[in-house]
């Protein structure tokens, strides 16, 4: 996993949540509109990995694999 996909995952661990929107996983790049496209990247392939699973909206939710993750860390 590249360092931006732990990012985004790290992310539900700080907040304590299990479900975020693409705004807030946003946050993992900062204000860079690059870093963003990369933040979308690193969500799909989180997403093709399992480690996330795409909600209605822009809301991503942790799968169990993905929680292991975030947990490990």
């Amino acid at each position: 996993m590249n360092e931006l996909s732990g990012r985004v995952l790290m992310l539900f661990g700080q907040l304590g949540k299990e479900s975020l929107d693409l705004h807030t996983l946003f946050e993992a790049a900062g204000n860079d509109p690059t870093e963003r496209q990369l933040v979308l990247d690193a969500v799909e392939d989180l997403v093709r990995s399992g480690m996330l699973d795409a909600k209605s909206g822009d809301f991503y939710a942790l799968t169990d694999k993905g929680k292991e993750e975030v947990n490990r860390a």
